[in-house]
């Protein structure tokens, strides 16, 4: 299997964390040491990263290593920033290079390679919206998950 890429994330680390900073101080919130590195690694990945890898990686080499629920804990803090998003069939997460604006995850997976790709989804967003108000339901998020074949793999 190939690595899985995503165009979500940013190009320039150290610009997206100095944005993460400002976001989370304009919403009342600390990005923290932790969540700072959490976010640094989903930045670096070259894709989809699952919570144990992100353990891992911040361990490594420290003498006081990460507890699982503290990695949770910086990625559910991300997720609510919208600084990062969900992939819930591979229960990985990802690092958004949109997150100057909210709004819900479209991703596009490669059932072939695994390529994963974040797409715009306002239209199909607000259809869904519109059409979960008819049957009295409250709408809070959305992570809209596509599988097929990316363009290499169709040939």
């Amino acid at each position: 299997m190939t690595e899985t890429h995503l165009s979500c994330s940013s190009s320039n680390i150290d610009d997206a964390l100095a944005t993460a900073e400002r976001i989370c101080q304009s919403n009342g919130a600390r990005l923290t040491p932790l969540r700072q590195r959490v976010l640094e690694l989903l930045l670096k990945a070259n894709g989809p990263a699952k919570a144990y890898d992100l353990l891992q990686q911040i361990s490594d080499g420290d003498t006081s290593p990460a507890k699982p629920p503290t990695v949770y804990r910086a990625l559910d803090f991300l997720l609510e920033q919208g600084l990062a998003h969900k992939i819930e069939s591979l229960n990985a997460y990802v690092a958004c290079g949109h997150s100057d604006h909210h709004h819900s995850a479209a991703f596009l997976i490669c059932e072939k390679c695994e390529l994963a790709l974040e797409m715009s989804s306002d239209s199909t967003l607000q259809a869904l919206k519109q059409e979960t108000s008819k049957m009295s339901f409250q709408f809070s998020s959305a992570v809209i998950e596509v599988r097929g074949l990316c363009k290499n793999c169709q040939s």
